[in-house]
């Protein structure tokens, strides 16, 4: 279970991870991971962030990564989470026996609306929007 919520001091988290709290500081400072800040812009980390703390040591000290490494899985991985969201959003908008509409939002998105909505488009939209004419026949 992931938990997001800034709560650890950096010397919490450092000692949570097994590191020196410079060393998270080189890492925020590196991107690969940045901690929430407080208004006066002190550190505050997330179990999340000690658990990706963690990795990184794992694949430094046991892969032999180096940072600038670590930083692109770590992108990657991040990457790969939100393309595999927006893959189960998409397996759930195709199950069989639901009638869907689909249209354009203000930035392009393609948008699941209900039948009868239309989605408001932008005042300066070159937006194309196609539907099939129903068959005179046809209900």
């Amino acid at each position: 279970m992931s938990d997001a919520r800034p709560r650890f001091l950096i010397s919490v988290a450092a000692e949570l991870a097994g590191m020196h709290p410079q060393t998270l500081r080189e890492y925020d400072r590196l991107g690969i991971v940045s901690p929430a800040r407080t208004p006066g812009r002190g550190r505050r980390y997330s179990l999340d962030d000690v658990e990706r703390l963690r990795e990184v040591q794992r694949l430094s000290q046991e892969e032999g990564v180096n940072l600038s490494g670590i930083k692109r899985i770590m992108r990657l991985e991040r990457q790969l989470k939100v393309a595999l969201a927006e893959v189960e959003r998409l397996r759930l908008i195709a199950e069989p026996g639901h009638h869907r509409v689909f249209s354009a939002d203000q930035r392009g998105d393609v948008v699941v609306t209900r039948s009868g909505h239309r989605v408001q488009l932008a005042t300066d939209s070159t937006a194309l929007v196609l539907w099939r004419p129903r068959h005179p026949t046809r209900p």
